[in-house]
């Protein structure tokens, strides 16, 4: 076929146009298969076993009676399970998570660890044989309760340098006409989304194949390649629909015990979490414990800053909620101070999710900053802008764009905040009490390097391969967009193929960088094909291929401070006689660069935003101290927003444009929570005179700090900060 150039219509710009998923029919009619559903021919059913103690040792695991039960195939544990390799450093230079690398030995680090794995030709006879599985063990003393002052703590760093520190924080704080002091705790949140980890393993000659529901298939087919000691070519991982991810959708126990079962059987092996076991197996957020100091003159300028952090994680793996990390980014003082700190408990380990370090800190920065506005006497809007940076606080570097007054004015604008009265607890409307707050958000805008394939077919369509990852957010569509624009066609014209590492490595959905690294990739193998065609117009039969890689241009992006930014704005209604608190309306606007597509995009911002509520209000998994096991670890006993309480939020954004940029997208799958828990905190606190410092903000603590005013309360439930 010769190519030929587009016309008028087809040529009109797809990016910044509402489109619907164009997996959407699919998805809504079921024809859309995710990882527990396709079927396959021969295949097996494993139930993971999980350790009912706290911490010790494996005495013995007995096999037999489990083996001679209906439909029971293998029962693998420490005894009998493959050796594996975890002397590697696997995907953004993070070694591997031990609780994945499971049956490698007898030592149990907490309740919940993988144990045995029983595989059966039914799920229900694999359960069963579970449940009967007698394992016993030899319990030692164990430690599962974090504190603020644990003796164990130190400072960690993650992804980020552990402790920053610039002037002399003593002399500034001294020198400072009013101080804020307080600590601020956020508690464990489990993921929870619609579709649990599921993942089936099979051998097509020598090659290892893994149907999974994962955040990136690049970053999973490396990591079992590695641990199996395979060759990456004889690996493949498919993952084309997936029900939600928010960072815990890596390398977990399913998949591993997964292509365990399938080696040792020769058959296919699927492998699917419960819900409940997704409470030990798939991480979380890690509760946290933090501190803030803040000195100001008179006018609410910053003199001094302290913001620490202390997180728990276990004792087999470390992983940081960098906590103090969102204060680096967000405001500057003559003294500033940071810090980071873990301590290993004998508990599962945390993970990624959604915005890890800016939720959980910007609840802490952002609810300091309410205060100093409050003793200051300065409108807290006002006493943000006035502590605007001109550059990165801590890296001194320039900011890309930094719009976030604008999105303070315009969201103050349309939230009707000049008619605030700032006066606590003087609102009301029968026997609700009524307040309004307000809260800053950032998240960083970073990009990976990525390969996409394009091809131009012979028929006059386009086909787009990427290893990319649409976890909900509708990433599926805004490639298709992305891809339509550079190659000067319309959108149905384009297809996009993702979820499949054969089509080379790619970044993973995490950290907001997805469709900003892989529309970066797309758009660069889509300008070479429009190069090539315009050389030799006549496509051939088997189409026109081109590959790109950005790793080299990525490197070469000008070293910035470069984040989304944003405003949060929340009324709620609080009723101190039942504790009860309803939030009425939240507003969010956003600085979050280039929008592909709209509709898509004010639904990530609207969920983040929920998810905001919350946390602010509702979610709480709660360890019990004696035996580090959940109370109710299911959707029954933790609770989350629902419709009922999420009557109405707005999400919109302000122009957000960075010259020198080549693809323009933020990602703005994560800065919609960020700030809003602290919205909703700083908006009770206006209704009521009292000051909440531990999320959620429950009943019980409306109740308690409404009986001692805000004068009694203790410094976690109420009452003024800390001078």
């Amino acid at each position: 076929m010769t190519f030929t150039t587009p016309g008028a219509a087809a040529l009109r710009q797809a990016v910044g146009v509402a489109h619907t998923r164009v997996e959407g029919r699919a998805k809504v009619t079921g024809a859309a298969r995710f990882a527990g559903e396709i079927p396959f021919a021969d295949l097996a059913h494993g139930w993971l076993v999980l350790s009912t103690i706290t911490r010790g040792r494996i005495r013995s695991v007995e096999t037999a009676p489990a083996l001679g039960m209906p439909g029971v195939l293998t029962v693998l544990h420490h005894g009998n399970a493959p050796r594996l390799n975890t002397d590697y450093v696997g995907l953004l230079g993070v070694p591997p998570d031990p609780t994945a690398a499971v049956f490698q030995g007898d030592r149990v680090p907490y309740a919940g660890w993988p144990v045995a794995l029983v595989v059966a030709t039914t799920p229900e006879e694999a359960r069963e044989a579970a449940e009967a599985l007698v394992v016993t063990y030899d319990e030692e003393p164990h430690d599962t309760e974090l504190v603020a002052d644990h003796p164990g703590a130190y400072p960690a760093q993650g992804h980020m340098p552990a402790e920053t520190e610039k002037g002399d924080l003593a002399a500034q704080l001294a020198a400072s006409a009013v101080v804020v002091d307080a600590r601020y705790t956020t508690p464990e949140e489990q993921h929870s989304m619609i579709e649990p980890h599921a993942a089936t393993a099979l051998w097509d000659g020598d090659r290892l194949e893994v149907v999974d529901s994962n955040q990136g298939t690049t970053w999973i087919h490396g990591e079992l390649a590695k641990m199996f000691s395979l060759d990456e070519s004889s690996v493949r991982v498919r993952s084309e629909h997936i029900g939600g991810g928010f960072g815990s959708k890596g390398l977990r126990a399913h998949q591993v015990s997964a292509v365990m079962a399938a080696t040792a059987l020769q058959r296919p092996v699927r492998v699917v979490m419960t819900r409940r076991q997704m409470f030990s197996l798939a991480g979380y957020r890690s509760p946290t414990t933090q501190r803030v100091r803040l000195g100001a003159d008179p006018d609410g300028r910053l003199r001094a800053l302290e913001h620490h952090s202390l997180n728990q994680t276990s004792t087999v793996y470390e992983f940081v909620e960098p906590g103090a990390g969102v204060a680096r980014v967000m405001y500057d003082a003559d003294a500033h101070r940071t810090a980071n700190h873990v301590v290993r408990l004998d508990v599962p380990s945390p993970t990624w999710m959604r915005a890890p370090g800016e939720a959980p800190g910007s609840f802490a920065i952002e609810a300091a900053l309410d205060e100093l506005a409050q003793r200051c006497g300065v409108d807290p809007i006002e006493l943000r802008l006035r502590n605007e940076p001109e550059t990165g606080p801590v890296s001194g570097l320039a900011f890309s764009s930094r719009n976030l007054s604008a999105c303070f004015r315009e969201g103050a604008r349309r939230f009707g905040w000049s008619d605030r009265d700032p006066r606590p607890g003087v609102r009301q409307d029968g026997r609700w009490l009524l307040g309004t707050g307000t809260a800053a958000a950032s998240f960083g805008a970073g990009a990976a390097p990525s390969t996409a394939l394009v091809t131009a077919e012979a028929d006059g369509s386009f086909t787009v391969r990427i290893a990319a990852a649409d976890i909900g957010t509708g990433a599926r569509t805004a490639l298709t967009l992305i891809a339509a624009d550079a190659l000067e066609t319309a959108p149905e014209r384009v297809q996009v193929r993702i979820g499949d590492s054969d089509f080379g490595p790619a970044m993973i959905a995490g950290g907001s960088m997805g469709t900003r690294s892989w529309a970066w990739a797309v758009t660069a193998a889509a300008a070479e094909v429009r190069e090539r065609l315009a050389l030799a117009p006549v496509i051939p039969p088997e189409g026109l291929t081109v590959r790109s890689d950005t790793t080299e241009a990525v490197r070469a992006l000008a070293q910035k401070e470069r984040h989304s930014f944003g405003a949060q704005f929340a009324e709620v209604a609080v009723d101190v006689t039942t504790g009860e608190i309803r939030v009425r309306r939240m507003l969010g606007i956003f600085a979050a660069g280039r929008i592909v597509n709209p509709l898509t995009a004010r639904s990530q911002l609207v969920g983040g935003m929920t998810w905001g509520i919350s946390m602010a209000l509702h979610e709480e998994a709660v360890r019990d101290r004696n035996t580090g096991r959940h109370y109710a670890p299911d959707l029954a006993g933790y609770h989350v927003a629902t419709h009922a309480d999420v009557p109405d939020i707005e999400a919109d954004w302000v122009d957000d444009h960075d010259p020198d940029d080549p693809v323009g997208i933020k990602g703005i799958g994560e800065i919609g929570i960020v700030g809003a828990a602290a919205a909703v905190a700083n908006a009770v606190w206006h209704a009521t005179g009292v000051r909440h410092r531990n999320l959620p903000i429950r009943p019980d603590r409306v109740l308690t700090a409404a009986m001692r005013g805000p004068a009694g309360a203790p410094p976690e439930d109420g009452g003024a900060a800390n001078a």
